[in-house]
């Protein structure tokens, strides 16, 4: 399997940078946007974190966008980033650092000794108790590419995360060979105190499973086997039962468009992400995970298919959200397929005991009124348990990139949405999700790449009812 860039997240982060890090505090002036519903979207705070060295290893900083790199535990925030080491060979030539945030900023709480990771490392947190991070080292000397790793989960002292922390070592079912590309999944149950973490095998893509119960006890829950190899999942516990969407990974498998991709494109790399796939189980300390089911597919029309979110409601229904381009090429498009429109879809589907029961369209290309064009999203579900969305898209009326909010209200009825008023609009990002742990929050904690790349950046966002 080759190196290959996540050409999405990294079109972000376009130039080398070498200056050292740096909090840079911008703080909007509450900038207030009606969201609907009689909600209100403010910005509480706008900041830099700090800034990313690219690592030329096939990674980024939202790498592992399948899962959170940032969590909130009552006022305190922690976030989980990778820093590039000066001169390290890659593949795995970056380390994590654990950041926290109080009401005096941002500070670095604890750093890897050494350089060994390739990926970013995410971020769980249980509702009152511990932080960990996912880590994925690489055991083997500087330099080798792919070569094996040992997969940890650290766990830290929320109320003291600058002391000695706990290394973990998930259970796993026999046969693993976990290497630098882990294509890894973490996810947290923070109420009842339980975690999650899925793991690819290198050689046969199959996905392995951990489970650590309330007891801390880690067990192995077997592997998961998709149709075709399925990366960069969103996993989610909740209350027993565990949930997995992830997007199929492989090489162009049509050869004419292969030929002619590479001929308009000049690249090697053309892996093709069009089938979608969503499994379950009910109750993981009884039993496996179903079979996967294609939740949504783009194959015949040489599209692409980008899985987002994950949200599983009191009700054990599973909320999907991903983004959808019948046509990714305009080359493909007019040579076989004349005359189709290249549209971009963001859609929504509900799943409940591994059936699908409803699909819309949150927002399109065509056909909304607003002309919001989706790029990227995530959901936010605040303390009420109201269901929103943070978009990142363009507009018509508004022009440019921005960063949207609008609440997904049940059946048919339409998402409406209203621009936040960030100075530096999100592209991609990471929020505060109940996948990684944190509580449904009326805040939203949102860190990314936004305009000014190659800084990483922090908004806090509040929803406010009238």
């Amino acid at each position: 399997m080759k190196c290959k860039f996540d050409i999405i997240l990294l079109a972000w982060v376009v130039f080398a940078c070498s200056l050292s890090f740096a909090t840079v505090s911008a703080r909007a002036a509450n900038k207030i946007e009606p969201v609907g519903d009689d909600v209100r979207a403010v910005v509480d705070v706008e900041e830099v974190v700090t800034r990313y060295t690219p690592a030329n290893n096939g990674a980024g900083p939202l790498w592992c966008y399948g899962s959170t790199v940032i969590a909130r535990q009552g006022e305190n925030v922690y976030l989980s980033v990778i820093e590039t080491g000066k001169d390290v060979p890659p593949l795995c030539n970056t380390r994590w650092q654990l950041w926290h945030r109080t009401t005096e900023g941002w500070k670095i709480v604890q750093t890897e000794k050494e350089y060994r990771q390739r990926e970013p490392c995410p971020i769980a947190i249980f509702h009152k108790g511990p932080v960990f991070l996912s880590v994925n080292p690489s055991v083997e000397p500087r330099g080798v590419q792919y070569g094996y790793c040992q997969p940890q989960v650290l766990e830290f002292d929320s109320q003291n995360p600058a002391a000695s922390f706990k290394v973990h070592s998930p259970i796993w079912a026999d046969g693993t060979h976990f290497t630098d590309h882990s294509y890894r999944g973490f996810a947290a149950d923070g109420a009842n105190r339980e975690l999650l973490t899925v793991n690819i095998n290198a050689q046969t893509s199959e996905q392995f499973v951990s489970y650590c119960d309330s007891e801390g006890r880690w067990h192995q829950k077997g592997k998961i086997k998709f149709p075709v190899r399925a990366c960069y999942p969103q996993v989610a516990l909740r209350d027993g039962a565990a949930h997995i969407m992830a997007i199929g990974d492989i090489v162009e498998p049509i050869e004419e468009w292969r030929t002619l991709k590479f001929e308009k494109l000049n690249r090697k790399w053309d892996y093709v992400f069009r089938r979608l796939f969503y499994t379950f189980t009910p109750d993981i300390r009884k039993a496996g995970f179903a079979d996967p089911i294609e939740v949504d597919t783009v194959e015949e029309t040489a599209g692409h298919i980008r899985n987002l979110d994950l949200y599983v409601d009191g009700e054990r229904a599973a909320h999907l959200l991903y983004l959808k381009r019948p046509h990714q090429y305009g080359f493909i498009r007019d040579k076989y397929f004349p005359g189709q429109a290249m549209t971009v879809h963001l859609k929504y589907v509900v799943v409940k005991d591994g059936k699908i029961v409803s699909k819309k369209t949150l927002a399109e290309t065509a056909g909304d009124s607003k002309g919001l064009q989706p790029s990227f999203a995530r959901f936010h579900i605040r303390r009420n348990g109201e269901l929103h969305v943070i978009v990142a898209g363009t507009s018509k009326s508004a022009g440019g990139l921005g960063n949207y909010v609008g609440r997904i209200l049940p059946g048919p009825a339409r998402t409406t949405f209203a621009r936040v008023g960030l100075k530096h609009p999100f592209g991609s990002f990471f929020t505060n999700t109940p996948r990684g742990g944190s509580e449904p929050s009326d805040v939203a904690d949102v860190f990314g790449i936004a305009d000014d790349g190659p800084n990483l950046r922090y908004a806090r966002i509040r929803l406010v009812s009238d």
